[in-house]
């Protein structure tokens, strides 16, 4: 009988403090935890940036990949982003291009990306007890156009202005 390698987990950043002090996800429960704390917080916090620790990372250091994980509570929606060799983006039925805020800073989606908040949760589950693997329980598309740049808010704007001074993403 083979033994069952144990995975070591997944870091997921979506809070100024996480940039420091990562949130360990190692087991189903955490997923749930997560995705329902990303679902109720705030507006300006619904994207995670997750890197899985079961993946050997470049020799700078950084992690070869990245999964972002977007969660609207209020519409029940969720999108995901895939990166490694290259980019991908959750397929959902239809809809305009949609905004997620990681730690105040806008990232936007292309349209038809958003899916349920279900299908977020299987695909992360996945990405966790596939070792950092894209998830399969979703459909992907590659992306041609990054829709970034379209005219934000006066309140968007304010917020990617404050957020910008004070986060730097992925600090390895």
């Amino acid at each position: 009988m083979g033994r069952l390698k144990m995975l070591r987990g997944v870091e997921a950043c979506y809070r100024q403090e996480h940039a420091v002090a990562p949130v360990l996800l190692q087991d189903e429960s955490d997923v749930d935890d997560f995705i329902d704390s990303l679902s109720c917080g705030q507006s300006r916090e619904n994207l995670a940036q997750l890197h899985s620790l079961d993946r050997n990372p470049l020799p700078s250091g950084y992690p070869d990949h990245e999964l972002l994980v977007g969660v609207d509570g209020i519409r029940g929606v969720g999108v995901l982003s895939f990166m490694d060799s290259e980019n991908y983006v959750s397929r959902g039925s239809g809809g305009k291009a949609s905004r997620y805020y990681l730690s105040g800073c806008l990232q936007e989606f292309p349209a038809g990306a958003e899916i349920s908040i279900d299908s977020v949760r299987r695909a992360v589950r996945e990405f966790l007890l596939a070792g950092g693997c894209r998830p399969k329980c979703i459909d992907w598309d590659v992306p041609e156009i990054w829709p970034y740049g379209s005219e934000l808010t006066e309140e968007e704007a304010r917020w990617v202005g404050e957020a910008n001074s004070g986060w730097g993403g992925y600090s390895g």
